[in-house]
């Protein structure tokens, strides 16, 4: 019988800080990134007034707004000012795969989209990508904890230094800005934090990884 060295263990999901294919999570959020672009430019070249297909608060019309509004920019200052976060946050929220990243940003799309209709003033209709941004920061802020991952803290610190007075858009303020779909974005990244956390270790528990030794 005989031993060899382990290989160097993988992080795993649940203390891993960047995605495990980063080529990949980079083409990914650059193509989503592309795509609000492009739809903003049929938009203003057209012009075929695409935000009226945006979130219009409890009118059965306007529901559908919900899967179309983080898509929809009102003008080119708008969407500029969602591109980073959306291209940095998207990015390292794929720590734990890219099956993972849908499941969290599908949840934060759908109940950041449906608290906008729900709870959102009336004949206001509601676009942009800031909703799916207030998630993914949020489900970087707190996943940490969950995983109890020191390197997660240590990238959530940093986030929190930079971006950390955003969070003030959770709250009731400029007319102009749909603090319904931050706050609700926000509490969908804080749930996924917590769902992704023990899905990961109840797989855990039920695949433990042993290392292999040669006869």
């Amino acid at each position: 019988m005989s031993t060899l060295p382990a290989k160097p263990a993988d992080p795993g999901p649940m203390n891993r800080v960047v995605p495990p294919n980063p080529k990949q999570a980079a083409f990914v959020v650059l193509g989503f990134t592309a795509l609000m672009y492009l739809i903003e430019l049929i938009d203003v070249a057209l012009p075929v007034h695409l935000d009226r297909w945006g979130i219009v608060a409890r009118s059965w019309s306007g529901l559908d707004g919900v899967i179309w509004a983080p898509l929809l920019h009102g003008g080119w200052g708008h969407l500029f000012s969602n591109t980073l976060p959306v291209l940095l946050f998207g990015f390292l929220a794929m720590a734990g795969g890219l099956g993972q990243w849908i499941a969290v940003t599908v949840t934060i799309w759908l109940v950041s989209g449906l608290g906008v209709w729900l709870t959102a003033p009336s004949g206001v209709i509601t676009v942009g990508a800031s909703g799916i941004a207030f998630g993914w920061l949020a489900f970087l802020l707190v996943r940490g904890i969950f995983n109890k991952s020191l390197k997660q803290l240590a990238v959530a610190f940093v986030l929190f230094l930079y971006w950390g007075s955003t969070l003030l858009g959770v709250l009731p303020g400029d007319p102009g800005i749909s603090w319904q779909g931050h706050l609700f974005g926000a509490l969908a990244g804080v749930l996924t934090a917590w769902l992704t956390s023990r899905a990961t270790r109840v797989k855990a528990a039920a695949n433990p990884t042993l290392p292999e030794l040669p006869a």
